[in-house]
């Protein structure tokens, strides 16, 4: 068995629900400061991983449930990444580094919008783990919508995965149509500062909660792709 197939099973057995995997290669377009070897100079191949939630969070007011177990998504997520670097380390040399799957890099107070270390759903899309919906949301074709997803940068030299078709319904405009904030554009990007308005808030105990989640929920695609037509 190949490397790359050796440490893909390594991940699924560690508890990840999906793995793929892109060479440096698919990151030459990337924009300045967001590849791979902005982060890691000798960066050889990209490994993403992915945890999806129940499909029952589809069916609960988002603000509290949803919030809660997708934040903790986020941890188990950054555990898996953890442990699978060291073994990958031990088991076949190199070097590794785990990207935080949910860390800004940069934050904008007053327009508030952030940017990550490195985009997950773009490095996910490069790995063949999923395609991005109009909402601009990774949607992968046996978990829908409902994933976290993180990074191990490697300076092992591995093969990338095939390209996952964009499923997208081209004539689908639900997410653009029921976004409350009119974040959503018609170009495929969502404009940051009117989404946090409405998607975010806090308690009165200074809580973080998920106010709206439509644009997920919503998605004919949020449990995978089927005979989906139009």
């Amino acid at each position: 068995m190949e490397i790359k197939e050796e440490i893909r099973n390594m991940v699924l057995s560690a508890g990840a629900d999906v793995c793929g995997f892109a060479n440096i290669d698919r990151f030459e377009s990337a924009p300045e400061g967001f590849a791979p070897t902005d982060i890691y100079t000798d960066c050889r191949s990209v490994l993403v991983l992915g945890l999806a939630l129940p499909k029952g969070m589809s069916q609960v007011n988002p603000q509290l449930i949803y919030n809660y177990f997708n934040g903790n998504l986020v941890t188990m997520v950054d555990d898996i990444l953890l442990r699978v670097a060291k073994n990958i380390e031990k088991a076949f040399g190199g070097l590794t580094i785990p990207l935080p799957s949910d860390m800004a890099g940069s934050w904008n107070e007053e327009t508030k919008t952030a940017h990550g270390i490195l985009s997950m759903k773009h490095l996910a899309v490069q790995a063949g783990i999923g395609f991005m919906g109009k909402n601009t949301i990774l949607c992968n074709e046996q978990f829908g919508n409902l994933m976290t997803v993180g990074a191990i940068l490697l300076s092992l030299d591995l093969p990338s995965d095939e390209l996952c078709v964009n499923h997208c319904p081209p004539k689908c405009h639900i997410c653009i149509d029921n976004c409350p904030a009119h974040a959503i554009r018609e170009d495929g990007t969502v404009n940051q500062t009117l989404c946090r308005l409405v998607a975010y808030s806090t308690t009165f105990r200074g809580y973080g909660t998920v106010e709206c989640n439509r644009c997920r929920m919503g998605c004919p695609l949020r449990f995978g792709v089927k005979k989906v037509t139009g």
